[in-house]
C-alpha cells in the first residue's frame, strides 16, 4: 500500500525525474533499491515530470508499472518524445499519446518542448496541434526567440494564459528561502482561483530539488 503524500489541492509540485541513485542517503533511504525509488518518491511528493519518455517510447508494461507504484492522486507530467519535437516525426504523435494514456487518471499535461535550434514554423505547429489527442492536456516550451508571440493554450513559465492549469519548470538553482517564498506568493492566487499548478525543479546530483519541492508545498499551505 503506497502512502499518500501531504499535498495542497491542485498543486502538483515535484522534480524532473526521480530515478537518481545519488539521492540515496538524502531523499531516499541509504539502502533503497532503484525499483523502490518511485514508490518512495510518491509517498512524499504529489507529482513528477517524466523525462525518460523524451528519449524513447516506454513499453506498455513500464507505463502500467509507473501507475501501479503511485497513489491514485499522484500526477505524472510527461515530456513528449524527441522523435516528434526534434525530428519532426509527427506520425508518431498518436502512438505516443495512446501509450501515455495507460497512466489513466494519473496522467497530467504532456510537455511539448522544441529545440533551441528550431525557429518558428507555423505550418509544423498547426500539423502538430491537429495531430494531438484533444482529450489530453499540453504545455509548450519554445526555446527560440522567434516563437515568443505564438499563441498556444499553455506556455510554460507563464502566468498569462486563461487555462485550467499552469506549468512551470524552475531551472536556475539554488533556491533559497526568499526565492521559494516569492514563488509561493505568485502561485497561491492561481490555486485559490481553482487553477491547477504543475511545477518541477531541475534535477541535481544532490537531493536539493526534492527538498525545494517539499518546502514549496509547505509554503503553499
Amino acid at each position: 500500500m503506497v502512502a499518500t503524500p501531504a499535498s495542497v489541492t491542485g498543486a502538483y509540485v515535484g522534480t524532473s525525474g526521480f530515478s537518481y541513485p545519488s539521492w540515496r542517503g538524502g531523499f531516499y533511504p541509504e539502502k533503497a533499491k532503484p525499483s523502490e525509488f518511485l514508490e518512495l518518491y510518491s509517498s512524499r511528493l504529489p507529482s513528477v515530470e517524466l523525462n525518460t519518455t523524451f528519449y524513447g517510447l516506454p513499453a506498455e508494461e513500464q507505463v502500467r508499472a509507473w501507475a501501479e507504484a503511485t497513489p491514485a492522486a499522484f500526477g505524472f507530467a510527461v515530456k513528449m518524445s524527441r522523435r516528434i519535437t526534434h525530428a519532426g516525426r509527427l506520425e508518431s504523435v498518436g502512438t505516443f499519446c495512446e501509450r501515455m494514456q495507460l497512466l489513466g487518471g494519473r496522467l497530467g499535461p504532456i510537455l511539448v518542448q522544441f529545440p533551441p535550434t528550431r525557429p518558428r514554423d507555423d505550418g509544423m505547429l498547426r500539423l502538430l496541434l491537429d495531430s494531438l489527442d484533444p482529450e489530453l492536456e499540453y504545455a509548450f516550451e519554445f526555446r527560440h526567440e522567434s516563437w515568443d508571440d505564438v499563441e498556444v493554450p499553455v506556455r510554460i513559465n507563464s502566468f498569462e494564459a486563461d487555462a485550467p492549469f499552469h506549468y512551470f519548470r524552475l531551472r536556475e538553482p539554488p533556491y533559497d528561502e526568499a526565492a521559494l517564498e516569492a514563488w509561493a506568493s505568485r502561485f497561491r492566487p492561481l490555486l485559490e482561483s481553482g487553477t491547477r499548478l504543475y511545477c518541477y525543479f531541475k534535477h541535481e546530483d544532490e537531493p536539493s530539488a526534492p527538498q525545494y519541492a517539499l518546502r514549496l508545498l509547505e509554503l503553499l499551505e
